[in-house]
């Protein structure tokens, strides 16, 4: 399976981790938007990245 992880450096912890199957990278970008938008306020560095579960 394969995910997006949404990744704080500076709290160096995910966030987020959504499947990509059902979570396309528009519905990504709006959660970033609205449920993590207190770590972007915060001035924290969010990285977006691919992660594969086996």
């Amino acid at each position: 399976m394969e995910f997006r992880e949404i990744y704080c450096t500076s709290c160096k912890k995910v966030i987020g981790r959504y499947n990509i199957k059902f979570y396309s990278e528009d519905k990504i970008a709006e959660l970033m938007k609205t449920s993590h938008v207190t770590h972007v306020r915060n001035g924290h560095q969010i990285n977006i990245r691919k992660f594969e579960k086996n």
